[in-house]
């Protein structure tokens, strides 16, 4: 890989993973509820569950779906459906005060930020793109350049989301004002994933 292609890897890497989308939005409602520290679990499930993502895809994933397109579909599908469950469960999440409290009330841990990676849409077209542009000969050693730019690139991106919805908590401090920003990030959640869906 040339000096040249690394660094439109770490500019592509930086642009995909800070600009907003399901996995900022949902830590950035995180650190608001639940503050940064209780989301680091989050933050990191992100970061490497992408990373692993990466790996798989890089390692022949992408021609499973080249040769059962069917399968690509399915999980749309059930991505769109997994989406529209957590932007049900952030719209109705409990005040910061009754969190500890209510079911719905607690971050994600890190398996399940890992795990989430797999329903994401837009990790699916970053991971897609990524292996398809500069991974070109396929082989491990650009898998792996790949996988590591995106590691040193995104904690910091997705982390950064956290910080401002810690941020944001300080005027979070009324019930009604918690609720009017959890439902404007679950309509932003859903509103994310609508155009890597039709694409």
């Amino acid at each position: 890989m040339t000096h040249e292609t690394l660094l439109a890897l770490m500019a592509f890497a930086f642009v995909s993973s800070i600009t907003p989308g399901p996995n900022n939005l949902m830590l950035m409602t995180s650190g608001a509820n639940f503050g940064f520290r209780r989301t680091v679990p989050h933050m990191l499930g992100v970061g490497i569950g992408f990373m692993f993502m990466l790996l798989i895809v890089g390692m022949g994933l992408m021609h499973v779906f080249d040769r059962y397109p069917a399968v690509f579909s399915v999980l749309r599908i059930a991505s769109m459906l997994y989406l529209l469950y957590l932007a049900w469960n952030i719209a109705t999440a409990a005040p910061v005060g009754a969190a500890d409290n209510d079911s719905t009330g607690k971050p994600l841990t890190f398996l399940q930020a890992a795990a989430f990676q797999w329903v994401n849409p837009k990790a699916w077209a970053m991971s897609l793109t990524a292996i398809s542009v500069y991974a070109t000969d396929e082989s491990l050693g650009q898998v792996i350049m790949v996988t590591l730019a995106f590691g040193l690139v995104n904690l910091p991106c997705v982390s950064s989301w956290a910080a401002l919805g810690q941020q944001i908590h300080r005027v979070l401090n009324k019930p009604l004002r918690l609720r009017v920003f959890n439902t404007a990030m679950a309509v932003l959640l859903v509103a994310s994933m609508l155009p890597t869906l039709l694409n």
